[in-house]
């Protein structure tokens, strides 16, 4: 399988080919030399999944019962620790670590970022004290990423005949999964899935990730926000963007909003201008100042217009030149707008 089509597999939504998911469950199991799990059991999110561990969801309409120890060692991890040792000894310490480069490693970033994010979820819904934190933890450490693993499948490239045949079978049809001696939960992929270019959950009109059980995470561009936060976002104005406590979400709704929109809208007044351009602050509460410079394209536009560029700086800045120079990673004094394209 190419590069292009463990990607996909990654962020593939709606539901998988079960049998095939469960078959690949069964040979991995067999090749990693323990019985088949007497029973399989299918979870709608990680969430539910979670919750069925736990005892408080039902299995398929009935109790789970005796799981029995985790055979996720066995069963990932030693197939994983397999196939590293043949791809180094194949490919050498410098060889693997350029074709890790040029395979699996942006892949992983995101996909470890999306993981992260679904087990933060997970804990802050379920988790009622220190003691329940603990064990949805160890839950959650317990499992295997389903078709998270892709950009580590995508490195390997297993054949039929790898230790990691079953892994990546699972990986094609599913989501997170978690094997026991005597059971396997392994949960549904998600419903849907909105990520920016950057490869981050974000979403300003609904949940970035949903399951078809109900659980999802709201983001903008990254930053973990409530689902209701979002419904105030085209309505918002200066005076309800100056009046939130929580910084993180203040910047979430400068982005949304627009800095020069801010800026023009609240009544700001220039600190500093020169030939480069016009400096800007604005004060927040608890918060890093607003600073950007406005600065006109000097190449007109085909209808003869110049177009004007909003840069936001660092809150240190003090000169509009200043500012445009550390836009392009220099400093003021060597700073020449003609010769800059």
């Amino acid at each position: 399988m190419d590069q292009g089509s463990w990607r996909a597999i990654a962020t593939r939504t709606g539901a998988g080919d079960r049998a095939a998911a469960e078959e690949g469950v069964r040979l991995a199991y067999r090749r990693a030399g323990l019985e088949e799990p007497a029973r399989i059991v299918w979870a709608r999110s990680p969430h539910e999944a979670v919750r069925i561990l736990r005892g408080t969801a039902p299995a398929d309409g009935a109790a789970l019962g005796e799981t029995g120890a985790s055979v996720r060692g066995a069963v990932v991890g030693g197939p994983w620790a397999a196939e590293r040792e043949r791809a180094h000894a194949r490919l050498g310490p410098d060889g693997w670590s350029g074709h890790w480069r040029a395979t699996g490693a942006a892949l992983w970033e995101s996909a470890r970022a999306l993981a992260d994010r679904v087990r933060s979820g997970i804990v802050e819904d379920l988790a009622t004290d220190r003691h329940e934190e603990s064990r949805v933890r160890l839950l959650l450490l317990d499992a295997t990423l389903g078709q998270l693993d892709a950009a580590w499948l995508c490195a390997f490239e297993p054949d039929d005949a790898s230790p990691l045949a079953g892994v990546a079978a699972v990986a094609r049809e599913a989501g997170w999964w978690w094997p026991y001696e005597k059971v396997a939960v392994i949960s549904e992929r998600p419903l849907s899935l909105h990520r920016d270019e950057a490869g981050r959950l974000d979403r300003g009109d609904g949940p970035a990730i949903a399951y078809a059980d109900g659980f999802e995470l709201h983001a903008w561009r990254g930053m973990p926000v409530p689902g209701t936060f979002l419904d105030e976002l085209t309505a918002l104005t200066p005076e309800r963007i100056r009046g939130e406590e929580n910084a993180e979400l203040r910047r979430v709704m400068l982005e949304f909003y627009g800095y020069d929109r801010y800026l023009e809208e609240s009544g700001a007044v220039p600190v500093h201008r020169d030939e480069t351009g016009v400096l800007w602050r604005v004060e927040l509460v608890g918060d890093e100042d607003v600073v950007m410079v406005e600065v006109v394209n000097s190449t007109p536009e085909p209808d003869g217009t110049s177009r004007t560029y909003w840069l936001r700086v660092p809150p240190t800045t003090r000169t509009a030149r200043e500012g445009v120079a550390w836009t392009f990673g220099l400093g003021a004094e060597t700073y020449e707008p003609s010769q800059q394209t």
